[in-house]
Parts: structure tokens; C-alpha cells; sequence
């Protein structure tokens, strides 16, 4: 795939690539090639797949927020920095913290930073959940793509989560996830707004977004049933 056919898909869902963070995604999809021969940060190495799977894949994170605000945004369980360092090179506005727990993942994604000239936009080796103890309330968005069980990911991320902020799961499958999730949900003072499902373009791959919303004390939580949220193909 080349960075021509990603922008058009990437128009599609209401972003412009421009020239330049073109040109950055290119050298970070290189870096991460590189660096997987000594470490593994990803199965997919062919450049198609991994233009669709994992930068695209990254990006749809707009159709649940917009991106385009200024967000204080974690990324939990970034691995190889998907979607935090994609997300940082298409919205330069939004103030990224990368969290993961192998040391050798973080140091790969402090050189990426440093290549790339990306500013705003730290990295932090630690558990997950050893961050989350001190971090209450710290974040306007945490995002988690493929790291974990939702009802767990729940638990760990929302108190994270400023009131009226957003928890966004990005997950390929949720069989029973939300449903088994929606008694932590309510527990945290949040409420399930909405879980998006959609394809990925070419190969037609189901992708989910669960949006969740933290509230606060004393706030109406609702819906309490997973049934009556709809989902919505965008």
C-alpha cells in the first residue's frame, strides 16, 4: 500500500495526511521493521498489511472522538506505539503518554520519538496497573487497542479517566466483553455511550470501539443494560 492509497482511505474517515506526516509514518513503518529483527513488536511486517492493520486501524480511533481538540490521552499497553505514536504523528494537538512494561518497547519507542522529532509525547515503563494506582483522574482520554479482556482493561483505565472523559477500547472482537464488563462500568461511576462497529476497508475485518464515559459521584448512570446500546456501522 502506498501513502497515496492510505490518505484516500484516511479522507474517507475525515482526516488529511499531509506530505509530511506521510513521510514520518514511512520512516516509523521502517524503525519498527528494523528493530523487530532483534525484539518482536509486531507479526505483520508486510508493508500492505501493516499500512491497513496497523496505521489505519490506529486512526479510526476518530470515529469515536474528535481528534482534533487538544486531549491529554494515554495509551495503554502501546506494545510497538499503536495507536499512541500514530495517533501523535496525524494530531500533533493531543498530549500522548505511552505506557507498556518491556523495557526494550519503550527504549524502541524513545528512538522513534527522538527520529521523528514528535514533541509532547512521553513514554513510561511500568505496569499498566502500577500506573494506574497513581494516576487517578489525570487523563481526558485513555485508549487500549488489543491489550486485554474489556471487563479487565475497565477496571484498570477508568479511574485513569478525568470526569467526563473517555475510555475507548479498540478491539477486532467482543463476543461477551461488554456484557460481562457492564457491572464494572457502573461500579466506576461510567456509562457505556456507545460501541462502534464497522469493517476495515479492503480485506473486511470487524473492528470495535467501546466508548465509555467517566461521570463522577452522584451522576445518573445509565443505560444498565448492553442491549440498549445500538450498534452503529460507520
Amino acid at each position: 500500500m502506498t501513502i497515496d492509497k492510505l490518505k484516500e482511505l484516511l479522507s474517507e474517515i475525515g482526516i488529511t495526511l499531509t506530505k509530511n506526516q506521510g513521510k514520518k509514518l514511512h520512516r516509523y513503518y521502517d524503525l519498527v521493521i528494523e528493530e523487530n529483527e532483534k525484539i518482536n513488536l509486531t507479526r505483520i511486517t508486510e508493508k500492505d498489511d501493516f499500512y491497513l492493520k496497523h496505521f489505519y486501524d490506529s486512526l479510526t480511533l476518530i470515529k469515536a472522538i474528535d481528534l482534533n481538540q487538544e486531549l491529554s490521552v494515554l495509551d495503554f499497553g502501546t506494545g510497538a506505539g499503536f495507536p499512541g505514536i500514530v495517533l501523535k504523528i496525524c494530531f500533533p494537538n493531543l498530549k500522548i503518554t505511552l505506557v507498556d512494561a518491556l523495557e526494550k518497547r519503550c527504549n524502541f519507542l524513545n528512538k522513534v520519538i527522538k527520529e521523528l522529532e514528535l514533541t509532547d509525547i512521553e513514554v513510561i515503563h511500568t505496569r499498566g496497573e502500577d500506573y494506574a494506582k497513581r494516576h487517578r483522574e489525570k487523563y481526558d482520554l485513555v485508549v487500549s487497542r488489543a491489550v486485554s479482556k474489556l471487563n479487565t482493561l475497565v477496571e484498570i483505565c477508568m479511574p485513569m479517566v478525568k470526569v467526563n472523559g473517555y475510555f475507548v477500547a479498540m478491539k477486532a472482537n467482543l463476543e461477551d466483553e461488554v456484557k460481562d464488563s457492564m457491572k464494572a462500568i457502573e461500579l466506576l461511576e461510567s456509562r457505556l455511550e456507545d460501541v462502534i462497529s464497522f469493517e476495515l476497508p479492503i480485506e473486511n475485518s470487524i473492528r470495535n470501539l467501546v466508548k465509555i464515559k467517566k461521570l463522577g459521584k452522584n451522576k445518573r448512570i445509565y443505560p444498565r443494560n448492553f442491549d440498549q446500546i445500538k450498534k452503529r456501522p460507520l
